[in-house]
């Protein structure tokens, strides 16, 4: 580990405070502090968080909407473009976290790059990001959940099964449903807060067990599917075009369905790019891998490329089983294989779908305390609830039983479209910020130590900015209006609260800090 500069070369007032940033030495130096996370997290459990993080709710359910409504078959083209879209971000995620290797992941970067303002940007829109899928994904394993035990005869009462209200499209605004709550996708959460408090090795431990069931359900799709694939349900192979690309809700290449959202294989790779979403929470967990200079690297990029291979497999035999046309768009998986007389199949499907789903609640949840760990031991928001860290567990117990209940409580109460349509744009503006930020540390810091050091030079972090970007504006605009008021929110916090407790002001009197 370096030593520190000098209090007078590590400390430079900036124009503004807003932009003071923390140096790599001072992250290093708080590293050395008492109230560390425990360090048991080798390269296999931290590939397995990844798988864990991104195999679920996008390859079980997100598969069959995409290709009925939007790509085609040509959705295996769009897994590929999302795919690229995301190596080019998870290799400025590893290159990073090797460098700073602490909790907080791209608030953390942000922090060490573009300043204090920045890095309360992105912590919030990762607030948002991880809040708001752990609730998409209760909800998602509630009604897998039903349909797993619907097959043996066993129903949860209507009042209990679903939200109490929902959008209905036919109509054009929100409607009642008849139900109190949704039990399931609340009770999930409670027993996932409690696995998650106990400590990081358990909640390894259950994550690698989840990810060993549904990789040998996903297998098992591929292999058995392979032989029922019909290559004539690839033609046409993109019935709806290769483009779709919109700028701010308005499509500027390609078709448009009957509401004006574009149709294609573009259109496709924005709407699954819901299903890689997750190998980022790899670097959420750098203050509790072993060797994180070189097993976070290895997480991220491992667990990324095994689940893109599996995507573009699962994709092509999807499609080639059953006419896009004809795929279910709530159970695709399931039902193409009841439509090719091996309804038998259906049985493990639902059994693989809720171990994915279970994982990637379980990781999701587990790394949105370590963001707001980080961001209270830098006194943005309150450290001594924020930032407690369990003396036996070594967990943030608090911000863990915070998480589970908001994520409860929107799991429970509010309907699955509202959740969902929150979530791609959040990660990709948090997948922009890090490539930025490793743009800035190559041009400024070119002599820093990068134990991993993504290949391609400046091509890596611009290719990963403009395709994130890309996907952003081809997001209905609903999404961004949705996202400037979350962050017009979280600005109040930090204008009232933040900045006057920011613990880099204290430490440098006000003058900020720059590398």
């Amino acid at each position: 580990m370096p030593d520190l500069l000098p209090e007078d070369r590590r400390v430079t007032k900036p124009a503004n405070p807003l932009f003071a940033r923390k140096s790599l030495e001072l992250l290093l130096e708080e590293m050395k502090g008492d109230n560390r996370l425990r360090r048991v997290l080798g390269p296999v459990q931290l590939t397995s968080l990844g798988v864990g993080a991104i195999i679920g709710t996008g390859i079980f359910v997100l598969t069959g909407q995409a290709a009925h409504d939007k790509a085609g078959p040509a959705l295996i083209l769009s897994f590929v473009v999302s795919g690229i879209a995301c190596i080019f971000a998870a290799l400025c995620y590893a290159e990073f976290a090797s460098m700073v290797p602490v909790a907080g992941s791209a608030y953390t970067y942000a922090y060490a790059t573009m300043g204090e303002l920045f890095a309360w940007i992105i912590g919030w829109d990762l607030v948002l990001e991880y809040t708001v899928v752990s609730a998409t994904v209760s909800h998602g394993w509630s009604h897998y959940f039903q349909d797993f035990i619907g097959i043996f005869g066993i129903h949860v009462p209507k009042v209990l099964s679903i939200a109490p209200f929902d959008y209905d499209p036919s109509v054009g605004h929100f409607v009642l449903t008849g139900a109190w709550f949704d039990l399931p996708a609340m009770i999930v959460a409670g027993v996932v807060t409690v696995i998650l408090v106990k400590g990081i090795r358990e909640s390894a431990g259950f994550n690698t067990a989840m990810v060993i069931v549904k990789l040998a359900i996903v297998f098992l799709v591929i292999g058995v599917g392979a032989f029922y694939v019909n290559p004539e349900n690839w033609k046409p192979f993109a019935p709806f075009g290769y483009a779709g690309v919109s700028l701010f809700g308005h499509t500027v290449l390609g078709q448009t369905d009957a509401g004006g959202h574009p149709l294609g294989m573009l259109a496709g790779a924005a709407i699954i790019f819901f299903a890689y979403i997750g190998f980022d929470s790899v670097s959420t967990h750098a203050e509790e891998a072993k060797r994180p200079q070189k097993d976070v690297p290895i997480g991220i990029v491992a667990s990324l490329l095994l689940c893109t291979v599996l995507y573009i497999a699962v994709a092509a035999v999807l499609t080639g089983m059953v006419p896009y046309d004809r795929i279910n768009i709530d159970a695709p998986v399931s039902d193409a294989f009841a439509q090719v007389g091996l309804p038998w199949i259906q049985l493990l499907v639902a059994l693989g779908a809720l171990a994915g789903i279970t994982s990637v609640l379980l990781v999701m949840m587990l790394s949105q305390p370590r963001v707001l760990l980080a961001m209270a031991r830098d006194g943005l928001i309150p450290q001594s609830f924020f930032g407690a860290v369990h003396e036996r567990f070594r967990t943030p117990w608090k911000s863990t039983i915070l998480t589970g209940i908001v994520v409860a409580l929107l799991g429970g109460f509010l309907p699955l479209r509202m959740l969902a349509e929150l979530t791609n744009i959040g990660t990709l503006l948090a997948f922009v910020i890090v490539c930025v930020a490793v743009l800035i540390m190559r041009v400024t810091h070119p002599e820093a130590a990068r134990p991993f050091r993504a290949p391609g030079g400046l091509a890596t972090p611009i290719l990963g900015i403009a395709l994130c970007l890309l996907l952003m504006m081809s997001l209905p605009v609903e999404n961004w209006w949705r996202l400037l008021i979350w962050l017009a929110a979280g600005m109040l916090i930090y204008v009232f609260y933040g900045r006057h407790h920011s613990e880099l002001r204290k430490r440098n009197g006000n003058r900020g800090q720059l590398p």
